[in-house]
């Protein structure tokens, strides 16, 4: 019978694209990951894989084989892992990227609380101001905000959050749409245009245009915003503390921006592995 363990081999050294490279994911040597996957073509009867000194490239049977590989070893994985939570007690290592702001403001303590009910489990916390590649760097769930754009990834809607305009009090004069237009803006890579309801109920598309300052961090533009270089667009969970100490003010307090989403995506697999449902039930509760 064929290892799945070589089975794991050859899916890693397809996805992470080279020898080295899968032996650096697996913890292997070069040698080591090499041996087995000519093992494996051996035992199979086929080639999989053909190699030069710069790429590898999936033969006809080597893709076919990669697809029933990639489900056999997800149906092994979900086996394993209902086996290992009687009584709900979940291990192995769950894998979670999202933004350094939204992480120390909710995923850290909701880590914490899970972790407690869950203390076989492992979990590995990654933040980026940019979004990871959830396959090639092999993360369980990304929790993401905003505006859900479209990906082969599967997601479920965690919660939602209101965002504000927002300044330093020396901006405090902004009450209108028109008299926005007239100061500096600071804008983020990934929020190029909110919708937001005047107080007449007219429908509108804030647009920052040319801002003074553009970063894809929503902490460093609220650091920006508190030392008045103009207004920001942040979430209310960011900024709630500066309101309140007075740090920030909130500008036009009469017209709504379009509520936003946090989504917990996925890798689209036939089964849900156990502990990404149970975290992300969590979250949602």
């Amino acid at each position: 019978m064929v290892s799945l363990d070589r089975f794991e081999t050859f899916k890693t050294v397809v996805e992470a694209g080279s020898l080295t490279a899968a032996a650096d994911r697996l913890g292997q040597t070069r040698a080591v990951v090499s041996f087995n996957l000519k093992r494996l073509e051996a035992e199979l009867g086929v080639t999989l894989l053909t190699r030069n000194t710069r790429q590898l490239a999936l033969t006809d049977a080597g893709e076919r084989f990669y697809l029933r590989c990639t489900r056999m070893l997800e149906e092994a994985q979900l086996a394993v892992e209902e086996a290992r939570s009687e009584h709900t007690q979940l291990k192995g290592t769950l894998r979670i990227t999202t933004t350094v702001e939204y992480a120390l403001a909710v995923v850290v303590p909701a880590v914490e609380a899970f972790g407690r009910l869950h203390p076989d489990l492992n979990v590995h916390l990654s933040t980026s101001s940019t979004h990871a590649d959830l396959i090639s760097e092999r993360f369980d769930v990304a929790i993401r905000l905003g505006r859900l754009l479209d990906s082969n990834h599967r997601a479920v809607q965690l919660s939602t959050f209101e965002v504000f305009a927002v300044a330093a009090p020396a901006f405090a004069w902004v009450k209108t749409l028109d008299e926005l237009e007239r100061v500096p803006k600071l804008g983020h890579v990934r929020l190029t245009e909110l919708s937001l309801i005047d107080p007449a109920g007219g429908g509108h598309q804030y647009c920052p245009g040319f801002p003074a300052l553009t970063a894809d961090s929503a902490a460093v533009l609220q650091v920006f915003a508190v030392r008045g270089h103009g207004v920001a667009i942040l979430p209310q969970w960011l900024v709630q503390d500066d309101l309140e100490a007075g740090r920030l003010v909130r500008l036009l307090v009469d017209h709504r921006f379009a509520v936003q989403g946090v989504y917990a995506m996925y890798p689209d697999t036939r089964h849900l592995p156990l502990k990404v449902r149970a975290f992300i039930d969590f979250m949602k509760g």
